[in-house]
């Protein structure tokens, strides 16, 4: 594994240990249908969508996205994407976001890197700034590949706040343990557990315990 991939999996795992401080937790529920098309043999265009239902209590609110991206494989290994997304935030303020990501795949290890700017409503128009470094492990549990399982660390670091005064620093972590399988050539299914953290000061972390329900199809 090269220098970067092990920094960026050790990032992610040495974040773990901070779910031991005091926390307020709450059971949520997401759905992530997309849907992807070939444009070419090496790029694909694909529409993400979710749906994320919380508790109203402590600011909670539900989510809804719509993300269109261009997907554009560089290499065996890396795949480079961008993408433009309107997030509605039920009761909360509605946000527009461009990202760019880097995907890696490395024998069983994936890995993969996003920047976002994000543009929150009601903020005076003050441009946010995140990145978003993941790592983790994909195996096969069949002999036909068509069932796998994956888990991934995930750490949220903003480096400008959307509002002035904003948190910046690393502000979530994001685990993931998962059961994927290829239901055909175009259609598969995924189940999830995940488990989101946001580091607050001042304040208990706020945590959601979530399943997560993923169809893909491609075509």
């Amino acid at each position: 594994m090269k220098r970067w991939q092990m920094g960026c999996l050790g990032a992610a795992l040495m974040a773990l240990p901070a779910t031991a401080q005091a926390t307020d937790e709450d059971v949520e529920l997401w759905f992530n249908p997309s849907v992807s098309v070939a444009l070419d043999d090496d790029t694909t265009f694909k529409l993400d969508t979710a749906q994320r239902f919380r508790s109203a209590s402590e600011g909670r609110v539900d989510t809804y996205f719509f993300r269109g991206w261009v997907q554009q494989k560089v290499s065996d290994q890396l795949r480079l994407g961008g993408a433009v997304e309107k997030r509605f935030n039920d009761g909360g303020r509605d946000e527009l976001r461009t990202m760019q990501q880097l995907d890696g795949s490395h024998g069983i290890v994936r890995t993969r890197l996003r920047f976002e700017q994000r543009f929150s409503e009601g903020r005076g128009g003050r441009m946010g700034l995140r990145v978003r470094p993941r790592a983790g492990i994909s195996l096969p549990l069949s002999e036909d590949g068509k069932l796998s399982f994956g888990t991934d660390a995930e750490l949220f670091w903003t480096l400008r706040g959307t509002s002035p005064g904003g948190s910046t620093g690393i502000t979530g972590v994001r685990t993931q343990v998962s059961l994927k399988y290829e239901v055909s050539d175009n259609l598969d299914l995924k189940g999830t557990y995940l488990r989101q953290q946001s580091i607050r000061s001042n304040a208990p972390d706020r945590v959601g315990h979530a399943p997560f329900i993923g169809v893909a199809l491609s075509f």
